[in-house]
Parts: structure tokens; C-alpha cells; sequence
């Protein structure tokens, strides 16, 4: 068994089996405090490519494991996203070779407060997984190596997942005495069923990419070197069509998963009625009848 001190020995999850790992001690807070100015600490940004938002989880030496100044920065990307009409689709990938996102780096999960304030970071954006739910435009996940706890959520909270054969998911919570909290048991048993879903969740177990895509998790299988490629391949796909409708499509599967099918089908059709009524719409009917590739804004 190795026991890891502090964040800097996440490195160890790169040579070790994922049931031999323990990372719940903690650094002092004068090492704490120095960890979150050094290159380390890392970040999350944006990059737009037109009407293509990619956000990067920036720490790889770190396995892209979330501190909390990188989860308000997820949060405030997420607000921003929503609220530019000029992005219609985002992309989310980890940089380095190791990793997508080995979650949240637990030395620094005291920087939450107390378990109230944990209780309430819903309300307070300090949740960034939950922000990657909150997004209204449709996200694609490319997903290298690691993708394991908070990880897991923030790929499971998109609507589309690419992995690469080298990725690896599992939640490992269940090891320590908790489960996720930032929606692994629900997203996973809305993406794969309850039967699944409970044999990650309860055992802890890692799964590889190819057992990923047999239970439906991951959509594509994409070797490493085109994985990001692929993704923003199909992000431009999904940007090319209105905004509004890609939107509305999101928002139905939704409600798909979480209202009966009679109630969804009135839902859905007030959707579509007001949809017909767009000059989107409007838009895409004449490109039909001119057989030409319709131009959306939006309207």
C-alpha cells in the first residue's frame, strides 16, 4: 500500500494500481498556501476557435486533479459560456499525456469549509462538475488516460464522450467511505442503468475504454493522436446547425431522463411548435427548397 502525503505524490497514480493508492493526508498550510502560486497550482481556461469554446483543465503534473481556485475558475468559464451567443458548442479535455482529470486533489478539499459550506457549494459555484452540467450548449468530452472520480463526473455531465484506448474510468470513492457527491451515482446510472453503474460504484474498480464504450459510457472509440481532432471534428458538426434547435435538443434529452415519457411528449411538441416559429426555422426551410446549406443566428 503506498500512502500519499500531499498533492505532489498524486504522480504515484501513474504507476500504481488504482486499489493500492491512498491520498488523504495533508501538507501544512504554509505548504499549502505556496502550492496554489507555484507552476503546479494549475489553471482552467478558454480557447475559442470560432464558435467552438474548448476548455482545458491545465495541471498535468498533477494528473489535472481540481483545486478549489481552479473550480471558481470552471465555474465563472461556465457563466461565461452561457451568456456568449457567439459560442455554440464547447469542447473539455485535460492537457499532459496521463490524464483527462483525476478529480479533485482531496489535499486542498478543506479549502470547501466546513460540511455545511460543502453542502451548499451548489449555490455558491464552488462545484465543477456541476458547472459542466449547468452548461446550456452542448459539450463533448475527449478523454485520455485517467478519467476517475470528479473526473468522471465532468465527462459524464457532457453529452457526448470520445475516449482514446489508453483511458481508464472508475470512482474510487467507495474505497475511502463516501460516494461521489457532484452527481457520479445519478449520471452514471442514467448513462449506463443501474446494473453497471452499481458495479463501478460499489467496487471501486477501474474500467479501460473498451469496456467504457461496450456499456455505453463512452460513444467513440479514437486512437490518441486524432482524439481532439475528433472532438472538435464533431463540435463543428453540432455548430453548424441553429443554436437554438442544438439547444432545445440538449434540454429534451433531459427531460427525457427525468419525466414520463406522456408528460415528455408534451413537453417535446411545445418545444417543436415553438422552434417551427424561428427565423432559424425559417431559414432552414429555404435552404431546403434552394438546395443550399443553410445560414442560422441564433434568431
Amino acid at each position: 500500500m503506498i500512502l500519499l502525503t500531499w498533492a505532489s505524490d498524486l504522480v504515484a497514480l501513474a504507476h500504481q494500481p488504482y486499489n493500492m493508492i491512498i491520498c488523504l493526508c495533508r501538507r501544512p498550510r504554509d505548504h499549502q498556501e505556496a502550492q496554489m502560486t507555484d507552476p503546479g497550482s494549475g489553471e482552467v481556461r478558454l480557447e475559442r476557435h470560432g464558435h467552438i469554446a474548448h476548455l482545458v483543465i491545465d495541471r498535468p503534473a498533477k494528473l489535472n486533479a481540481m483545486t478549489v481556485a481552479m473550480d471558481h475558475r470552471m465555474n465563472e468559464l461556465v457563466f461565461e459560456i452561457n451568456n456568449d451567443q457567439n459560442i455554440r458548442v464547447v469542447v473539455l479535455y485535460g492537457t499532459g499525456d496521463r490524464a483527462f482529470s483525476a478529480g479533485s486533489d482531496i489535499t486542498d478539499l478543506d479549502e470547501y469549509g466546513d460540511n455545511w459550506s460543502y453542502r451548499n457549494r451548489f449555490d455558491n459555484r464552488t462545484d465543477y462538475a456541476r458547472a459542466i452540467w449547468l452548461l446550456r450548449k452542448p459539450a463533448v468530452a475527449a478523454v485520455h488516460g485517467y478519467c476517475i472520480g470528479g473526473g468522471l463526473e465532468m465527462a459524464s455531465a457532457c453529452d457526448i464522450r470520445l475516449a482514446s484506448p489508453d483511458a481508464s474510468f472508475g470512482a474510487g470513492e467507495i474505497r475511502w467511505g463516501w460516494h461521489g457527491g457532484s452527481g457520479q451515482t445519478q449520471y452514471l446510472t442514467h448513462l449506463v442503468g443501474p446494473g453497471s453503474a452499481s458495479k463501478i460504484l460499489l467496487t471501486g474498480e477501474r474500467i479501460d475504454a473498451a469496456e467504457a464504450h461496450r456499456i455505453g459510457l463512452v460513444q467513440e472509440l479514437v486512437e490518441r493522436d486524432e482524439l481532439l481532432e475528433r472532438a472538435a471534428a464533431i463540435a463543428e458538426s453540432i455548430a453548424e446547425k441553429s443554436p437554438i434547435a442544438t439547444q432545445r435538443t440538449k434540454y429534451m434529452v433531459r427531460v427525457a431522463q427525468n419525466v414520463g415519457i406522456d408528460a415528455a411528449l408534451h413537453i417535446e411538441n411545445d418545444s417543436f411548435s415553438y422552434l417551427m416559429k424561428t427565423e432559424d426555422a425559417a431559414e432552414g426551410q429555404a435552404a431546403f427548397a434552394e438546395k443550399r446549406a443553410p445560414v442560422f443566428t441564433g434568431r
